[in-house]
C-alpha cells in the first residue's frame, strides 16, 4: 500500500493495492476520519485532502465536530480502580468503601457523563451551587465546610488520574474564587473545670451505677477518661493497645513516673510519653484485664487488649447527664474531645509546641491552626501591652524666643 503525509504526518494519503483512487486518513479532536479522494493523480488527490482536512480543522474550533475522548464517568473507574489496589495497603478497608461510596452517591451522579475537557474550574463551581441547593432541599441546610473539600478532592484526584493516563493534558485549578478560607474553629475539649466534672461523674457510675454487673464496665470508662486525658492518644490507637505496648518508667528528665507507649495507629507507628496521671488508670486496667482472664481458665498473655470496644452510648449519656455534650460553639464532644483536652491543657501549661506535635503525632501546623490561636496562655501580655516612655516636651515659648534672642542680640542688648 503506497501512503504519502502531509501537515507533519497528520493527514495520510494512501491508496490500497485492489483500487486506483487515492483515499485520505486524519484524526481531528480526538476522532478518525477517513475520505476517499475520487482522484487517482496523487497531486491533484493532496489538493482534495488538504481542503477536507482543513475544513476538519475549522469545523472542530467552531463546535461543530463533537470531540471524542474520554468522559469524568471513565476517569473515576479508573481512579476508584487505583485506590482499591494502592491505597488499600496505606489506608483502611473503611477508607476505600467511603471513597467509592461517596463518588457513586454524590460526585459521578453530576460529572459522569461530562467530557473530561469539560471540567474546569467552572463546571465545579456549579457542582458547588448544585450540592448546596441539593442539601437545602432535603436537610434544611448546607453541607459542611469539611464535606464538600472532601468531595472536590476526589473530583481533583480523578482528574490527576486522568493526566497520569494521558486523558488530560494538565488539571485545572479547581479552587473557590473568593471565601476561600472559612473561619479558624476550636476543636471541641474539656475545659479544666469541665474536665473535672466528666472524671467525677464517671467515678460516680462505678459506686451508683444503676446497671446489675456493669461495674468493671463503669470502671473501664473512667479509667479509659483519665488515660486518655493523660496520653493524648486517638481513640483509634488507644483501641489498638496490648498490654505490652505500654511500660511504666521513671523519667529522669522529671523525676516522675510515667507511661512510654509504643503507638500504632493513623499515622503509622510511634512513641507517647504520658502525664503521670495516667500511670494509675493503666495499673487497674492491666490487673483488670488480667483477673479477667483468669476468671475464663486462661493464663494473662502480653498480647491481651488493654481496651474493651470503647462504648459510646455509655460515654454519651454521661455527656448528656452531666450537660457537656455539646461545647459553647454547639460541637458535639466525642472520645476524640480527651485528646484535644490533653493537647490544650499542654499548651495552657507552657508546653514546647514542637515537643506536643512530636508527642501526638500530629504537625505544629495543625496545633497552630486549631489549637495554639485559642488559648489564651500562649499570648505574652507583657510583649503586647509595650509603652513608649514619654518624651520632655519643649516649652512653648522656647519657639518664640529663639528668633527673640538673635533681635537683642543684633540691638546689642545681650
Amino acid at each position: 500500500m503506497q501512503t504519502h503525509f502531509m501537515f507533519g504526518d497528520r493527514l495520510q494519503i494512501y491508496k490500497r493495492a485492489n483500487s486506483e483512487v487515492w483515499q485520505a486518513a486524519t484524526r481531528v479532536g480526538g476522532r478518525r476520519f477517513r475520505k476517499s479522494t475520487g482522484e487517482q493523480s496523487l497531486e491533484r488527490a493532496k489538493d482534495v485532502a488538504e481542503d477536507w482536512y482543513l475544513g476538519l480543522r475549522v469545523k472542530a474550533k467552531s463546535g461543530e465536530i463533537e470531540r471524542d475522548e474520554r468522559t469524568f464517568g471513565q476517569a473515576a473507574e479508573q481512579y476508584m480502580k487505583e485506590a482499591r489496589a494502592l491505597a488499600a495497603a496505606a489506608r483502611s478497608p473503611r477508607y476505600v468503601a467511603s471513597l467509592e461510596l461517596k463518588m457513586k452517591s454524590r460526585v459521578l451522579p453530576f460529572f459522569r457523563d461530562k467530557p473530561l475537557s469539560a471540567v474546569k474550574g467552572g463546571l465545579v463551581q456549579e457542582y458547588r451551587i448544585h450540592r448546596h441547593e441539593e442539601s437545602m432541599r432535603l436537610y434544611g441546610r448546607p453541607p459542611a465546610r469539611s464535606t464538600m473539600l472532601q468531595e472536590i478532592v476526589y473530583i481533583r484526584q480523578t482528574l490527576k488520574t486522568a493526566e497520569a493516563h494521558g486523558w488530560i493534558p494538565f488539571v485545572p485549578s479547581l479552587s473557590t474564587p473568593y471565601l476561600t478560607r472559612g473561619k479558624k474553629g476550636r476543636r471541641a475539649w474539656f475545659s479544666p473545670e469541665e474536665y473535672k466534672q466528666l472524671y467525677e461523674a464517671t467515678r460516680r457510675r462505678i459506686s451508683d451505677g444503676k446497671r446489675p454487673g456493669w461495674k468493671a464496665h463503669y470502671e473501664d470508662m473512667h479509667d479509659y477518661v483519665l488515660f486518655m486525658a493523660n496520653t493524648g492518644l486517638r481513640p483509634d490507637e488507644a483501641q489498638r493497645l496490648e498490654i505490652r505496648d505500654v511500660a511504666v518508667e521513671l523519667d529522669p528528665a522529671t523525676n516522675q513516673t510515667i507511661l512510654v507507649i509504643d503507638v500504632r495507629g493513623k499515622t503509622g507507628t510511634g512513641y507517647c510519653k504520658s502525664m503521670p496521671g495516667a500511670v494509675h488508670p493503666f495499673k487497674r486496667l492491666r490487673d483488670r484485664r488480667a483477673k479477667e482472664a483468669r476468671e475464663r481458665g486462661e493464663q494473662p498473655m502480653p498480647t491481651d487488649p488493654l481496651f474493651r470496644p470503647f462504648n459510646r452510648e455509655m460515654f454519651n449519656q454521661i455527656l448528656r447527664e452531666e450537660g457537656l455534650k455539646q461545647d459553647r460553639d454547639g460541637k458535639p464532644r466525642t472520645a476524640y474531645s480527651l485528646r484535644h483536652t490533653y493537647i490544650s491543657m499542654r499548651l495552657m501549661e507552657g508546653a514546647n509546641i514542637h515537643m506536643v506535635a512530636n508527642n501526638c503525632r500530629t504537625s505544629v501546623q495543625m496545633i497552630e491552626e486549631h489549637y495554639a490561636s485559642h488559648i489564651k496562655d500562649r499570648i505574652d501580655a507583657g510583649a503586647i501591652n509595650v509603652m513608649r516612655p514619654a518624651t520632655r516636651r519643649k516649652p512653648a515659648n522656647d519657639r518664640e524666643g529663639k528668633p527673640r534672642r538673635r533681635a537683642a542680640q543684633a540691638a546689642g542688648e545681650i
